[in-house]
């Protein structure tokens, strides 16, 4: 018997849930950038970590993109069909 290949629902289910999980980590990612530097004691690193500010928001915007993109993926699929 072949090996079963996973329908197109089986696969965009796959692909949302993997979108989820991607903007679930870049936004965590992101938070702990941001607000790192604020328990960490003062040296070197807490200064290079908190210079990079800007690559925490882009990871947490980017993040929140893939999140809502999964959210409106998830409602389309969910819509009643005419």
């Amino acid at each position: 018997m072949p090996p079963t290949t996973p329908t197109s629902p089986q696969r965009s289910n796959k692909a949302n849930n993997e979108l989820l999980q991607k903007g679930l980590m870049l936004v965590c990612i992101g938070l702990a950038v941001l607000v790192g530097p604020h328990f960490m004691a003062p040296s070197g690193m807490r200064d290079v970590i908190a210079s990079s500010a800007a690559v925490g928001w882009f990871a947490v915007v980017l993040g929140g993109a893939f999140v809502v993109r999964y959210a409106l993926r998830r409602q389309q699929g969910n819509a009643p069909k005419p």
